[in-house]
């Protein structure tokens, strides 16, 4: 009926994504035995009362504020134990505050589940927490990685209604590099309904429609607001979409299968060097291989861009102590 029977550890499960996180692992069908962490007792007890009266079949769900208790024994682990994101926010003023959560994640995940396969990271900054975290956590950079999917999504969703198409219409939506204003939104691969992005923009159309620069510009500010953009509408940050990406990111891995979004990986060597950033990934039996990006010009350019912004924000970290140096980070995880 599952997926998975092998545990999966939910940190920050009292808040919104994790308790959705919860849920939608169960309603899947992804996995059945959960441990549900988060240092805040009542609203966790409140969270796991709630899966309990949902009723799901042959689910062993268990909740405790020990985060050791939560990780012991755990195949899977996915946290949103993060502060978040409010209105008037970016997502790097979270930066300092909760890369120390995610150190404290990652010395944690290496103490008590050091053969944990799989780690998504959800809080932000994602690309500086998700590499905090697999510095700390002696894991493989394989095992480790971060929810990136949304900004591609909302990039598919802000073109559907563009071009008055469906979702599914439009294809080829990726962001790569930063999950920030930074983020390089590349417009190679995408296609609307048949027709190619690149082609639309010198002048074709689709569905009856075209796409001027200027228009595509404000796509992509669109995009990068995207988070901003729930915030005010809904008055706390996104935790619907984030959870259910997360899930479809565990699915993928468990079985071995194609995930169409970007996911957060770590590269060791080559033009975007000792960075955590969204790339394209495979999902094999051994963990996840990342593909650097390809694109034109304009989106390589843009991609260098966004791997400098990273690269100053992981500096910043360093600089605070809560990350050494690059070079003695295979003193501290010696899988890097």
């Amino acid at each position: 009926m599952y997926l998975t029977t092998r545990k999966v550890a939910v940190m920050g499960a009292a808040g919104a994504i994790g308790s959705n996180v919860v849920q939608d692992l169960l309603s899947t069908g992804t996995a059945c035995r959960i441990a549900m962490y988060d240092p805040y007792a009542q609203g966790l007890e409140g969270a796991a009362q709630e899966i309990h009266h949902c009723a799901y079949p042959e689910a062993e769900i268990t909740w405790t504020t020990d985060p050791g208790e939560a990780l012991a024994g755990a195949s899977y682990v996915i946290s949103s134990g993060g502060a978040p994101r409010k209105e008037g926010m970016t997502r790097e003023d979270l930066l300092l505050g909760n890369c120390e959560i995610a150190r404290q994640l990652g010395l944690d995940i290496a103490r008590y589940a050091p053969e944990a396969e799989f780690v998504v990271v959800i809080f932000n900054p994602a690309d500086i927490t998700g590499l905090v975290t697999l510095v700390h956590s002696g894991l493989p950079a394989m095992n480790v990685t971060t929810l990136a999917a949304l900004d591609s999504t909302r990039l598919r969703s802000a073109l559907a209604a563009h071009f008055g198409v469906l979702p599914d219409a439009v294809t080829g939506c990726a962001t790569y590099g930063g999950h920030g204003e930074k983020m390089a939104v590349f417009k190679s691969g995408i296609n609307v309904a048949g027709v190619a992005l690149t082609d639309i923009l010198a002048g074709a159309s689709a569905n009856g429609r075209s796409l001027s620069a200027s228009e595509w510009e404000a796509v992509k500010d669109a995009v990068r607001g995207g988070g901003a953009h729930i915030i005010k509408l809904r008055g706390r940050s996104s935790f619907q979409s984030p959870a259910h990406q997360s899930v479809a990111m565990l699915r993928a891995r468990i079985e071995c299968s194609a995930y169409p979004w970007p996911c957060g990986a770590f590269f060791a060597d080559g033009p975007y060097a000792n960075v955590m950033m969204a790339a394209p990934v495979a999902f094999s039996a051994h963990g996840m291989v990342a593909n650097v990006p390809s694109g034109d010009e304009e989106d390589t350019a843009a991609l260098q861009d966004s791997y400098s912004h990273i690269c100053a924000l992981r500096d910043e970290v360093i600089r605070a102590g809560l990350l050494p140096p690059v070079g003695e980070w295979g003193a501290i995880n010696a899988r890097l």
